[in-house]
């Protein structure tokens, strides 16, 4: 009901009034039957105009955190993401990870729609980074097609650490179902995970127009954070050797 309110009544008219959304390929997606949409990852509206504009619902995995905040602001956060369809599923790996594929199979075997963002996390550049499997054992284990999406110009609207999103058009191009029924009982052969996931990759690349990285999301964000720590390090230790030189002259 939720759900409906926010698409139909409050979110959908102000951001298609705003952002004049449009859609490439909506025939792609089935009227019935579960299926994966699996999209680019750019900025945090991605979740909010993919719903938009797919006439069934569609049902995201989200981290657990939007969904413990605390106080006034915590509270609207878990009420704004379980209305606009979302899940929440704990990311750190491990037992984790093994939770969130069975809540994928659960909506995908009840036929539903779901929203995953292979990279994992959202692009901090604006380029499309590696794929990680979890969307292939899904796909081979429920049988169900997997439907590329590509957001655009959501990165330039809303990049990571922006609040207030810029106003312009926003476009979303969607591909031709990608059938992976071939591989039947081949979810733990990890050679077969990568090359599905590699291909919906390529796929996302083609659809999108982003230059593609070869490495994960998360990686590279963790590579950036060490460099910028190693040289905030490197410059406290020159201010000190500055300061060490002055005084000994």
């Amino acid at each position: 009901m939720f759900y409906h309110f926010l698409k139909y009544i409050v979110l959908g008219p102000i951001l298609k009034l705003l952002f004049r959304p449009y859609v490439e390929g909506a025939e792609n997606i089935p009227d019935t039957g579960g299926a994966i949409l699996a999209s680019n990852h750019l900025s945090f509206s991605d979740s909010i105009f993919l719903p938009l504009k797919v006439k069934r619902r569609v049902t995201f995995l989200a981290k657990a955190e939007y969904f413990t905040g605390r106080g006034v602001k915590g509270r609207l956060t878990a009420g704004f993401f379980k209305g606009v369809g979302q899940v929440p599923i704990d990311r750190s790996g491990g037992r984790a990870s093994e939770a969130a594929l069975r809540k994928g199979l659960e909506i995908l075997n009840n036929g539903e729609l779901l929203g995953l963002y292979p990279e994992g996390t959202r692009s901090h550049d604006g380029k499309l980074y590696r794929g990680k499997t979890g969307v292939a054992r899904l796909a081979i284990e429920t049988g169900v097609p997997v439907i590329p999406v590509a957001m655009i110009n959501t990165f330039d609207i809303q990049p990571p650490g922006k609040v207030i999103p810029r106003i312009m058009r926003v476009g979303i191009r969607i591909g031709e179902p990608l059938d992976f029924s071939r591989y039947e009982g081949m979810e733990s052969d990890r050679f077969v995970l990568r090359s599905i996931t590699d291909e919906i990759m390529y796929e996302l690349m083609q659809l999108s127009g982003q230059e593609y990285v070869d490495t994960y999301a998360t990686k590279a964000k963790e590579d950036i954070a060490d460099a910028r720590r190693a040289a905030a390090e490197a410059l406290v230790a020159d201010d000190r050797a500055l300061v060490g030189n002055r005084r000994a002259s």
